[in-house]
């Protein structure tokens, strides 16, 4: 993917393949100083100090011309990608809004309600409408993931369920009892999906058109590493899984300083991603504990779009950048996962890193906390230099 040509505040974006070099290169183009409402002051008389609001979900849509961002101020902000500009905020005060995205249509999200009930709501951006509702879990969701093939959704709660949907109806068309809550994702064929369970560390492998079967993989996610540093080894816990591109790694982030990227098809523990501070700690020099906690993750680590890189976020606002080119199938099985440093560490994000995000089509990410930053590739003239090379190509 080519960096920007910027002309009369419009940002061009051409698509050329990423490489370790751009990937190094990339920086915040745009702050969104306004991203979300300040924290209203507390009462006169109280102790009782504002937290800071965040952005907790990014979606961009398929095209990656636009992106939706869901806060804590209890709002949607639709962004131009191209642009670079804000484009309207819409309000959910009576439901609260969290796990935005989009549809096919990039007039429409679904997202997870955060107040009055634990509905998912599928939402018209164009009119601010609901066009549906979707009933049925009792506890707060914490994972909702379209297909990316049709109308089919899915959610997992609290409530130790995941439920199968359609837009098109507001039935629940598949449920999936499970013994904890637990986290889900398709792969990109929209035929397989995935779903973790902390409380065994386990990974679940369905057929989509057989979901009521028993999974046809069941994965144990263990780090031999863990031992090394205390014993008993500190448990994993897991806060999102996405499939790669092809459909042969599975990313799973996790609230401590790692995350793992397993082999799809047979299970096999391939890597560990290393080389950050984890979102649980809250703050920089705050120590682990034994027992981990979801904290501020789930959102803060993905692939690129080509998935030769991961990009994941940091309690230090650094964003840190993996070379997934470098993940081999392992000959021993006895042997310890590949532990994987960054080839880059990116500045320039303020506070913490709570959701990234690289554009689908375009030469962008997106990054989110406090405030919401565009990256774009270096625009300098060895920047410029490497793009017209690759375009040779």
């Amino acid at each position: 993917m080519a960096p920007p040509n910027v002309n009369n505040g419009s940002t061009h974006l051409t698509t050329i393949p990423l490489n370790t070099t751009l990937m190094g290169k990339l920086k915040p183009a745009k702050i969104f100083k306004n991203s979300v409402e300040p924290t209203p002051l507390p009462s006169p008389g109280t102790r009782q100090q504002p937290m800071t609001r965040q952005i907790t979900g990014l979606s961009f849509d398929d095209r990656g011309d636009q992106l939706i961002t869901a806060a804590e101020d209890e709002t949607f902000r639709l962004y131009s990608c191209k642009s670079g500009k804000h484009l309207k905020t819409l309000y959910s005060k009576k439901y609260g809004v969290d796990l935005p995205r989009f549809t096919h249509k990039n007039t429409a999200v679904i997202h997870a309600s955060t107040k009055e009930d634990d509905t998912v709501r599928y939402h018209s951006l164009h009119d601010n409408k609901y066009l549906q509702y979707f009933r049925g879990h009792t506890d707060r969701v914490i994972s909702l993931e379209m297909s990316p093939v049709d109308d089919g959704f899915m959610s997992a709660s609290m409530d130790r369920t995941v439920r199968l949907w359609d837009l098109r109806s507001p039935a629940c068309r598949g449920l999936l009892t499970l013994p904890a809550p637990s986290i889900v994702a398709y792969d990109s064929s929209g035929v397989v999906f995935a779903v973790a369970v902390n409380q065994y560390s386990r990974i679940l492998m369905y057929d989509v058109a057989n979901y009521d079967k028993e999974p046809f993989l069941m994965v144990a996610l263990d780090d031999p590493t863990l031992t090394l540093v205390s014993f008993p080894p500190r448990a994993i816990f897991m806060t999102s899984l996405s499939f790669s591109s092809d459909g042969k790694y599975l990313l799973v982030g996790c609230s401590g300083d790692a995350h793992y990227i397993l082999d799809a098809f047979e299970g096999q523990l391939l890597a560990k991603l290393e080389g950050f501070t984890g979102l649980e700690r809250r703050k920089q020099d705050m120590p682990l504990n034994m027992n981990p906690q979801r904290g501020s993750s789930g959102e803060e680590v993905s692939w690129t779009p080509d998935s030769k890189f991961i990009v994941s976020g940091s309690v230090d606002g650094k964003i840190a950048v993996w070379d997934a080119q470098q993940i081999k199938p392992r000959t021993d099985p006895t042997a310890p996962p590949l532990r994987l440093q960054p080839l880059a560490k990116l500045d320039g994000h303020p506070g913490p890193t709570r959701c990234v995000k690289f554009n689908p089509r375009l030469a962008m990410m997106a990054t989110a906390g406090n405030e919401l930053a565009f990256w774009l590739p270096d625009q300098s003239a060895d920047a410029d230099e490497i793009a017209k090379e690759l375009l040779k190509k």
